[in-house]
């Protein structure tokens, strides 16, 4: 690891801890030369399917902007931050597990709309209206009726 002061190669480390969920590796480093002390993060990378758009176009999965949208959906709702955060994990894992190198962007939307409807009934309908487009009220009613048979089960 580089020395972000003197730009030295050689460094000692000097802590290292694991975070709350032991994702991340935390480790204190100190440099040979300058003996100044720096903090580096260890996480592991995943690769992630690529999103293929309505239009063809190919995107890169953005968790931020999934667990924005989501989070959109959930504002003023009684869900803690740390259920969407769960279910964004969730999410991600599922999404890996598929072992596909592209995933249609609809398919994403659907399982955020399952999970959506698991979480919170009024999450799910907002969330709905925005991702579905309703073009009129007959759809959106067409929703809602749907949601509330998938209670009744």
């Amino acid at each position: 690891m580089k020395c972000p002061y003197c730009g030295h190669l050689e460094n000692k480390v000097v802590d290292s801890r694991l975070n709350k969920d032991f994702t991340i590796t935390r480790r204190r480093r100190a440099c040979d030369a300058c003996e100044r002390r720096f903090t580096t993060y260890e996480r592991l990378e995943v690769t992630m399917p690529m999103l293929v758009k309505k239009d063809g176009r190919r995107e890169a999965f953005d968790r931020h902007k999934v667990l924005a949208g989501i989070t959109k959906a959930c504002e003023k709702r009684p869900v803690a931050m740390a259920e969407i955060e769960d279910f964004v994990d969730r999410l991600e894992i599922e999404l890996q597990d598929l072992g596909e190198r592209e995933i249609l962007v609809g398919d994403v939307g659907e399982r955020v709309m399952r999970g959506l409807r698991d979480l919170d009934d009024v999450a799910y309908v907002r969330f709905a209206s925005v991702y579905r487009q309703f073009k009129d009220i007959n759809e959106f009613m067409d929703e809602l009726k749907g949601m509330l048979d998938h209670r009744k089960d």
